[in-house]
């Protein structure tokens, strides 16, 4: 999973979500965001609220399908981003728990240090042209680290369906 997010001295809050599923879908989605995350004096720089409200998805609809995606499982993240507080937004805004639990990539890639894994995604991300800024492209060089260490089966460009894949990212 990987979340992208706007922050700013008066705000907080993701802008978008990525996750990929066991069977190698990957879902993307646009966050409609809740009123209680705007700024008063205006919009947060470096976003388009108006986009964020004509096209992103209400936080309920969200919060319902993932909770249809991801029952009682382990997700990974890469850990650079606030993605637990981002989380926590999300289903507090909704009033309902999160249906999975998150955790660091390092603890899925357990034959490499925090450093390395780092690293690895970056040289990931460079060779294959992938805007770090995109959640998809998060999600996908998370694929890649774990194909590369032997977790998951091949893992096709973001546009295909990958094989198979036991955990979900």
């Amino acid at each position: 999973m990987d979340i992208e997010y706007c922050q700013s001295d008066d705000c907080f809050f993701p802008v978008a979500i990525a996750w990929s599923l066991a069977d190698g879908r990957m879902k993307t989605v646009v966050i409609e965001p809740d009123e209680s995350w705007l700024p008063d004096d205006g919009d947060p720089p470096d976003i388009d609220v108006r986009y964020l409200r004509e096209q992103g998805v209400p936080l309920i609809e969200l919060a319902q399908v993932l909770h249809e995606d991801l029952p009682d499982q382990t997700i990974y993240v890469d850990g650079l981003d606030p993605d637990e507080s981002l989380v926590d937004l999300i289903f507090d805004a909704v009033n309902m728990d999160a249906p999975f639990e998150l955790a660091p990539v390092e603890e899925l890639i357990t034959t490499l240090d925090r450093s390395a894994i780092d690293d690895w995604r970056r040289s990931i991300m460079f060779q294959h042209g992938l805007d770090p800024q995109l959640p998809e492209n998060g999600v996908y060089a998370l694929l890649m680290l774990a194909e590369q260490e032997g977790l998951i089966e091949t893992v096709d460009q973001p546009d295909e369906q990958p094989d198979e894949q036991p955990d979900d990212l």
